[in-house]
């Protein structure tokens, strides 16, 4: 008897979409002697595509087209089998997940996105759409290239190709993320705590001016804080409940945080601001873990001062570390987010740090950066799609917002 030369057989299968294409396809392969080694299906606006890559025998081209195309005709799907030798077992090698958010998203961002992988040797072995809205997110699956290398490509593209782009390492630690970390002004909610204040007390210039200070760099986070507090001097102190009543969210927080919750993930916030706002938040959203300065208040009144240590820079990741400990998380499985030079520490020690909306320095420093509005696009890069986030707030009750068309 002849041997018969082993090898593999890709079978495409494309049409409209139909009950029953998938059955008929695996029921015909059933009476071949071929084993599955890998499927894919994705159906776009009614238009189904399906690839099975089969590990069989060369000579079995002729017949398995043959019986495809008998038993899918009559469903008018078209039918492709190509034999090759490649059984795809070598694409684990440097595998990252490279997630793509734009608003809106090109064909020439993406153009550029696969012209850097494909430049530096990489391949990209599947795509699939996450979420259509309030940006368009597609997730790459990318082989080939160092993880650390293709972020490190793909980071200096970025800005011209008017996208987000974040790369993880493929593999379990992706999906083992366990606690998310966040700074709260301009990042949990939109504007500064600080600059609020200052405005009820007619000291906002002066309280701007210490800031632009301590950007340049010619004092410290403590060092301006305490300068900036002491501004604050004889406020009334009901103007924090006008802070409170005023604040505003970043658009898609509560979706982020019950999203989260739902996922039985623990939630902190850590603030250079001040405790008399951010406990409100704790009690509003449900946060597990806080750390904040507090203002001292005497007979109704702020006195310019802080009670206890400042919660700076390095403050903030002693925090995550003290959160991490508290949830039994490794800090591995931390997550990061923030905006200012005051996050860096925490940024890099948690196990992904990312740049929300933030200063250059700190985008060119965290592991990935958004520079999109909403703060649950952030669950895009943790896997989770805008289609689970949406039928788990169904079955809860809760209106689901209608996308544009």
């Amino acid at each position: 008897m002849a041997t018969q030369s082993p090898g593999t057989l890709l079978v495409t299968v494309t049409g409209r979409d139909r009950p029953g294409v998938t059955s008929a396809l695996f029921e015909s392969l059933a009476r071949h002697d071929v084993t599955v080694l890998d499927v894919e299906q994705v159906v776009i606006r009614g238009r189904l595509v399906l690839g099975v890559l089969l590990r069989g025998a060369r000579q079995l081209e002729a017949p398995v087209r043959a019986a495809l195309d008998d038993a899918l005709s009559p469903l008018a799907m078209e039918v492709e089998v190509a034999a090759g030798d490649d059984d795809g077992a070598g694409r684990g090698k440097g595998r990252s997940h490279v997630t793509v958010l734009g608003h809106p998203l090109r064909p020439a961002a993406m153009a550029g996105i696969a012209g850097v992988i494909a430049d530096y040797g990489g391949n990209i072995d599947r795509i699939v759409r996450i979420a259509r809205y309030p940006v368009t997110a597609v997730e790459l699956e990318v082989s080939g290239i160092d993880p650390v290398e293709l972020r490190t490509r793909l980071a200096l593209s970025t800005a011209r190709l008017g996208v987000d782009v974040a790369v993880e390492r493929s593999g379990l630690q992706r999906r083992a993320k366990r606690l998310v970390v966040l700074d709260v002004d301009s990042t949990l909610v939109q504007g500064e705590v600080i600059e609020m204040l200052a405005a009820h007390a007619g000291c906002a210039d002066e309280v701007g001016a210490v800031t632009e200070r301590a950007m340049r760099g010619e004092l410290d986070f403590a060092e301006s804080l305490r300068a900036r507090v002491r501004l604050l001097a004889g406020l009334d102190a009901r103007a924090l409940d006008d802070v409170r009543r005023d604040l505003v969210l970043a658009p898609g927080a509560r979706t982020f945080v019950r999203t989260l919750k739902r996922l039985d993930y623990r939630l902190a916030i850590v603030s250079g601001g001040f405790t008399q706002v951010t406990d409100a938040l704790v009690a509003d959203l449900g946060i597990d873990y806080a750390a904040a300065n507090t203002l001292e208040v005497v007979d109704g009144r702020l006195t310019g001062n802080l009670l206890g240590e400042v919660v700076d820079r390095a403050g903030k990741a002693a925090a995550l570390e003290r959160f991490a400990a508290q949830a039994g998380v490794p800090v591995s499985q931390t997550v990061a987010i923030g905006d200012g030079a005051n996050d860096l520490d925490m940024l890099a020690r948690a196990g992904l740090g990312i740049a929300f909306n933030a200063k250059p320095v700190v985008r060119q420093a965290a592991d990935t950066a958004l520079t999109v509005p909403y703060l649950d696009a952030i669950l895009f890069l943790l896997g989770i799609s805008r289609e689970e986030i949406e039928a788990a707030d169904a079955e809860e009750g809760i209106e689901v917002a209608t996308p544009p068309t």
